[in-house]
């Protein structure tokens, strides 16, 4: 069963080993290419992440740096990656090819400069969350203590995005941040989070954003990050397939879909801990749903809901 796996970073992993680890093969990546087909990946999200402690002169570099590994490293080495850069790219896949679709994962590096995000789109970048945890000149993320939502400027990318057909995603926006993107995205997602009723961490969703999520036609895309799935002690499959299991519980069984994670966390699910260990996790999930049902988990929905 083919997955779409909506969140990794590696990209991150490539600017900062400064083009010294292979994306085909290396070992030390979650998500290599080896491991995608391993995996069964059909698509996979590619994350554009900064530190927000970098210099604020040196981070659009950083953006366009990691853009730069994306086409080289990932496309450009691996013929049967293919960029996707339109919705409708997803249906011209071929077997044997893996999509690759470029996200960005807070706005910090482009100030207050649309231009720069319009130069993003051009690159294709067609999923935008607006924060990381901490505060930028759009919204607060949830680690910024004011908790504070959109910023007029804020508004502006929301809109860019809708203008655009680009999905806005939530995942670590403040609460106030996520009920001001609610009212203006047309085409909100949540790229990696899990069920706060489950573990009450604050990247996590509550009932009432994962319903308003569902009532918008948003897709909730479960995150592999222990932390985010148990409050402590070891983590297994089971443990996230509880947060699957609340989220249809809210009436999300249409509106639930994967997102890693993958190098952009330190410890791991037990036999979920890379790419190619995808199986481990559909196969559990076909114990306790249909079949119909574990296939819009793992890439059905996210194509039933494309912009």
């Amino acid at each position: 069963m083919h997955v779409i796996d909506l969140h990794c970073d590696v990209l991150l992993r490539l600017y900062e080993a400064k083009g010294k680890l292979s994306f085909e093969n290396a070992p030390e990546l979650d998500t290599n290419y080896e491991k995608l087909i391993k995996g069964n990946v059909r698509v996979q999200a590619f994350a554009i992440f900064i530190w927000p402690n970098m210099d604020a002169n040196e981070k659009f570099q950083a953006v366009l740096d990691q853009v730069y590994y994306f086409y080289t490293e990932v496309l450009g080495k691996n013929q049967n990656m293919k960029l996707i850069k339109e919705w409708s790219d997803f249906d011209t896949l071929q077997e044997g090819e893996i999509g690759a679709l470029l996200t960005l994962e807070g706005v910090d590096a482009i100030g207050n400069d649309l231009k720069k995000l319009t130069i993003l789109y051009e690159l294709g970048v067609r999923s935008i969350g607006l924060t990381w945890n901490n505060a930028n000149l759009a919204a607060d993320g949830v680690g910024e203590p004011r908790g504070a939502g959109l910023t007029d400027f804020g508004r502006e990318v929301v809109q860019f995005n809708n203008d655009h057909k680009i999905l806005t995603d939530v995942s670590h926006l403040s609460e106030n941040a996520f009920w001001d993107v609610m009212e203006e995205a047309k085409y909100p997602i949540a790229s990696h989070s899990n069920a706060k009723a489950i573990c009450d961490h604050p990247r996590n969703l509550s009932d009432k954003q994962v319903s308003a999520m569902f009532a918008k036609n948003g897709l909730v895309h479960v995150v592999y990050c222990p932390q985010f799935v148990k409050s402590e002690g070891d983590v297994t499959i089971d443990d996230l397939i509880l947060h699957i299991d609340h989220l249809c519980s809210l009436g999300g069984v249409n509106h639930i879909g994967l997102g890693s994670d993958f190098d952009g966390i330190s410890t791991k699910i037990i036999q979920l801990e890379d790419a190619s260990m995808h199986p481990n996790l559909i196969n559990e999930l076909l114990k306790r749903y249909r079949e119909d049902e574990v296939k819009g988990f793992a890439y059905q929905n996210f194509l039933n809901n494309l912009p």
